[in-house]
């Protein structure tokens, strides 16, 4: 018995795992990104698309980014060719965050669908709470944990979806757009408490100092510009930082 609770970890059983994960995903992360989504229903209405329209993009979508740049082409009257494209290119990043996320949550002997069905959650906030959370776990519960709390993070925002389109009336396309962007600040505040990683804490300086003058340079292309060169050249200090630690210990 006392070998089997070991083998389970820190929740004890999957389902357990499952639970963890709602209850946390149901503390911070929750009202901050209710903040944001009740932006995004307040802006959906204000740019005169339906409630279905508010509610499909928020259940199928699921990242905000895109589903605003979705809305602003739609009212623009954008072919619907561009608005996929421009979509796609906003939530590019969504993939190698899915490849580094899946060695944290995989298991042996787990069917594939449920890891295509787990990657419609990889979002930012799930994203960041399994690669903080999900390698303290055993193999066993990783996977449970992480769908606790992206599905419980995607069925509030569902609710705080339909809340600012309904309830939130009048609201100025400004204000909307000032709670969506409450969601980057919360981000970076939970990427500034992971500081202890060398790498991470270069990569947001680095990001710091070149995303201004880029996206002056280039508006479409500066984010991602600004991802590749911060996080490039993060990745290669902090790499021969290392492999000089390591030549000093040698001598």
């Amino acid at each position: 018995m006392l070998g089997k609770r070991r083998s389970f970890g820190a929740y004890g059983t999957p389902g357990k795992a499952f639970a963890g994960g709602m209850r946390d995903a149901l503390a911070s992360p929750v009202f901050v990104l209710a903040a944001s989504y009740v932006g995004f229903g307040a802006l959906v209405r204000s740019s005169e698309f339906s409630l279905g329209a508010a509610l499909f993009s928020s259940a199928f979508g699921f990242a905000l980014p895109g589903q605003i740049v979705a809305i602003e082409l739609m009212a623009l009257g954008a072919s619907l060719l561009s608005i996929a494209a421009a979509v796609a290119l906003t939530n590019l990043r969504l993939f190698p965050m899915t490849v580094a996320l899946m060695p944290h949550i995989s298991t042996p002997g787990t069917p594939r669908w449920k890891y295509y069905a787990a990657s419609h959650f990889v979002a930012v906030t799930a994203w960041l709470a399994g690669m903080s959370r999900c390698p303290t776990l055993p193999s066993e519960e990783r996977l449970a944990y992480f769908v606790g709390f992206g599905a419980s993070v995607w069925g509030a925002m569902q609710l705080f979806t339909l809340i600012g389109y309904t309830a939130v009336s009048g609201m100025p396309p400004s204000l909307a757009l000032g709670l969506v962007f409450l969601m980057p600040l919360y981000f970076i505040m939970m990427l500034s408490a992971d500081f202890r990683q060398r790498a991470k804490a270069i990569s947001m300086v680095l990001g710091a100092a070149c995303g201004p003058p880029l996206h002056l340079v280039s508006p479409e292309w500066g984010l991602l510009l600004t991802g590749v060169i911060a996080g490039g050249a993060a990745f290669a200090i902090d790499r021969a930082l290392l492999r000089r630690a390591g030549e000093a210990a040698g001598d």
